[in-house]
C-alpha cells in the first residue's frame, strides 16, 4: 500500500476544510456534539488553526487521491505532539489509510510523545490508536 502526505498550504485550506465537514459530518448527526465536532468548525477557524506555527495540515494520499487528512500540531518544546484532528473520507475509509498515515507521521516527527483523542464509543477509532499505540 502506498499511502503518503502531502503538505497543505494556504491554497488547500478551503478543501481541507470542505473535506473536514463531509468526513465528520456522520459523527455529527449522530452524537449531536456541536461544541466539539470538528464538521462545525467554520472556515475562519480551520485559518487560524493554519496560521498557528506550531500546525500543519498534511493531505493523506493514496493512488494519487486526497482520501483524508490530518493537523499535526508540534510546538518544538518538548511537549506531546498532538494529531487533531485524523480523518479519511467516507468513501476510502476500512483500507488501512489512516493506520499508513500515523506510520508516516512518525517516521517524520518521531514515534515518542504524541497525544490524540477521540469518542470513546467509537470502536474502529480505538481500534486504530491502540493498534498505532501497540506498534510503537
Amino acid at each position: 500500500m502506498n499511502v503518503s502526505l502531502k503538505r497543505a498550504g494556504r491554497e488547500d485550506m478551503k478543501v481541507i476544510w470542505e473535506m473536514q465537514i463531509r468526513a465528520f459530518n456522520e459523527l455529527l448527526t449522530k452524537y449531536q456534539d456541536y461544541d466539539t465536532n470538528p464538521a462545525t468548525e467554520s472556515f475562519e477557524r480551520v485559518m487560524q488553526k493554519f496560521e498557528q506555527p506550531w500546525t500543519t495540515y498534511y493531505f493523506i494520499v493514496a493512488n494519487y487521491e486526497n482520501v483524508g487528512a490530518v493537523r499535526v500540531i508540534d510546538r518544538k518544546d518538548g511537549s506531546r505532539k498532538r494529531i487533531a484532528p485524523i480523518w479519511i473520507m467516507p468513501e476510502y475509509r476500512r483500507q488501512g489509510y489512516a493506520q499508513e498515515a500515523l506510520k508516516a507521521l512518525e517516521l517524520m516527527y518521531g514515534s515518542s510523545h504524541w497525544s490524540l483523542d477521540t469518542i470513546l464509543q467509537e470502536k474502529g477509532n480505538l481500534h486504530l490508536y491502540e493498534k498505532w499505540a501497540i506498534s510503537r
